[in-house]
């Protein structure tokens, strides 16, 4: 779940309880990224359910300012 809080995109891995910020939606993949491989250092991810190469999918919805 991507949300936006004023100059930062908040990134939060609901599956994994990962969170993570960054100033750009770039950054923020790049962030969510490590964020995840740090999560899973150390971890049998086949133990845990979690794909070998999982791919970072972000939906991020927009409103379009009324007047």
């Amino acid at each position: 779940m991507v949300t936006r809080d004023r100059d930062w995109y908040v990134a939060e891995c609901l599956e994994l309880a990962v969170v993570t910020q960054g100033r750009t939606l770039d950054e923020l993949v790049v962030n969510l990224r490590e964020a995840i491989t740090l999560h899973l250092e150390g971890e049998d991810v086949a133990n845990i359910g979690v794909v070998a190469e999982p791919r970072v999918s972000l939906t991020y919805e927009v409103t379009a300012p009324i007047g």
